[in-house]
């Protein structure tokens, strides 16, 4: 019996899509689509510190592929740690996103597993991003062929957003939950609050959720009370 396929919104969050990212690289959006959709584009490496976005966009490419018919693949190194082999040998499709690459860095059987994949994709005209918070010269790999390999990929440099890129982050994904933040709101979050978007956005349902069920207008006032911060 084959297993039915998820519709794309549930594999792929629709907060997770080039549109819905903000400030990227000039050139990177146009780089990560062709990746997903156009065969033999440049495979792409994503370098930048947590909470950047390499995550969302290492999903909206999984998400582009899958919208014009490509086979594709998301896969958490850090959930495949120690076992990776296993993992890259049950991948069959057109476009895989390995994402942290940073949790098998120094792993060496992970390391042989992921250098031999690449010779295999390559060969095989699979499309691979790659992302991680540190360049291919500054991972932790014990096996040099690899850091080689990972060097050959087109690279993208993701910077941390400013506070107004993170509060026009925060009022866009709130406007798509029907969710209204003016700007007393968004200034007291960004104070108070972690301020990478991923615990941003995980924030954002959780208020969503409250103040549907206190049907009560995003406040300070509510906000003081829902998250006991004053």
């Amino acid at each position: 019996m084959t297993t039915p396929q998820l519709p794309l919104a549930l594999r792929y969050p629709p907060d997770q899509r080039f549109e819905t990212y903000f400030a990227a690289p000039a050139g990177a959006l146009a780089q990560l689509r062709a990746l997903a959709q156009v065969a033999n584009a440049d495979w792409l490496y994503l370098a930048g510190p947590a909470g950047v976005g390499k995550t969302h966009l290492a999903l909206a490419v999984c998400a582009a592929a899958e919208a014009v018919g490509r086979r594709a693949a998301f896969l958490p190194l850090k959930a495949a740690s120690g076992r990776l082999q296993d993992a890259l040998d049950a991948f069959h499709g057109e476009v895989i996103a390995l994402d942290g690459l940073d949790a098998v860095a120094g792993l060496r059987d992970d390391e042989i597993a992921l250098f031999d994949f690449h010779n295999r994709a390559r060969s095989d005209g699979i499309a691979v991003l790659y992302t991680a918070q540190a360049t291919p010269d500054a991972l932790a790999l014990s096996l040099p062929d690899l850091r080689s390999r990972l060097g050959q990929c087109a690279r993208v440099t993701l910077l941390p957003l400013d506070d107004e890129g993170r509060r026009e982050v925060l009022r866009e994904r709130a406007q798509r939950r029907g969710l209204v933040l003016d700007d007393p709101a968004l200034d007291w979050l960004l104070r108070r609050v972690e301020r990478d978007i991923a615990s941003l956005t995980a924030l954002l349902d959780r208020l969503d959720r409250a103040s549907l069920a206190a049907q009560r207008r995003i406040t300070v006032p509510f906000l003081r009370q829902t998250l006991g911060v004053d």
